[in-house]
C-alpha cells in the first residue's frame, strides 16, 4: 500500500478559497510588529495567506481582513509595497 502525502491547505484572505499552501503567499506580522510578504514561508511571526493575484490582495485590504487577522491597523504604504512585490513575483 502506497502512502499518499497530505497537501496542506490554507484559506486565501482575499477570495476565501481553500488552496494548497504552495500556491499562496504568506503575509507575516513579525514579533516586532512589522508586516511584510514572506515569499519563503519561513519568517517568524503570525501569518495569513493570500493568492498571488493582486485583486485578492485588494479584496483583503478593502474588507480589512489583514487588520482582523493581525489585530492591528495596517498603513497604506504596506499594502502598496505588498502589491509591488506581488506584481514583481508574477513576472
Amino acid at each position: 500500500m502506497q502512502h499518499v502525502k497530505k497537501i496542506p491547505m490554507r484559506k486565501c484572505t482575499g477570495c476565501g478559497e481553500m488552496k494548497p499552501k504552495k500556491e499562496l503567499v504568506r503575509v507575516v506580522k513579525s514579533p516586532e510588529g512589522e508586516i511584510s510578504l514572506d515569499l519563503t514561508g519561513r519568517k517568524a511571526g503570525r501569518g495569513a495567506y493570500v493568492c498571488r493575484n493582486p485583486q485578492c490582495l485588494k479584496a483583503a485590504q478593502k474588507a480589512k481582513r489583514f487588520e482582523r487577522a493581525f489585530s492591528c491597523p495596517i498603513p497604506q504604504e504596506v499594502f502598496d509595497k505588498m502589491t509591488e512585490e506581488l506584481s514583481k513575483d508574477e513576472q
